[in-house]
């Protein structure tokens, strides 16, 4: 695979790993699917799965993108970040580790963003709480792991110890 120096280290675009892993024989009959995990005005955060001829998994990758982050994110942050969970999808099964999972467009993404100032969410305080039990309990139901989701609602929300408290319980009483 083709590589491109980036600061005197060798790192592996995420075509080339694409690239690699439908032509090569090994992966025949092998697939790559995504979902978005989380998705608000500004953000975006995907996950790619790889999985082998039986449909196992065998590996996956996470992204998140900011609209606007990025020259590329003014228009495409959705494609961008679908592009960046797949690298490390296929970085995570082995294509295109000889120096790291980030993918090249990663590393110059994050050697362009160094030096500008970290742009904050604002936080929201949480008008719909059905719907916010709702969306939990869809995210759960797709697999996600619980304290993960409570961890990105406390990342995009203001909300207490207490209410949090409220809203596991009502979760594990929906659950049960």
């Amino acid at each position: 695979m083709k590589t491109i120096n980036i600061k005197g280290k060798e790192y592996t675009q995420v075509h080339e790993r694409l690239k690699y892993f439908r032509e090569n024989p090994k992966y025949k009959g092998w697939s790559i699917d995504t979902e978005i995990i989380d998705r608000s005005d500004n953000t975006i955060t995907m996950k790619a799965y790889v999985r082998n001829q039986d449909g196992v998994l065998i590996g996956s990758g996470t992204a998140e993108e900011e609209k606007g982050s990025t020259y590329i994110n003014k228009t495409s942050y959705v494609e961008n970040c679908e592009t960046s969970a797949w690298g490390r999808a296929l970085g995570c099964i082995g294509i295109g580790l000889d120096t790291s999972v980030a993918s090249a467009e990663e590393v110059i993404n994050a050697v362009n963003n160094q030096d500008k100032p970290k742009v904050t969410m604002k936080k929201q305080k949480i008008d719909d709480l059905e719907g916010v039990l709702r969306q939990i309990l869809e995210y759960h139901k797709a697999g996600r792991n619980l304290e993960e989701i409570y961890e990105s609602l406390q990342k995009r929300f203001i909300i207490t110890s207490v209410e949090l408290k409220k809203i596991k319980k009502q979760v594990d009483a929906k659950i049960k």
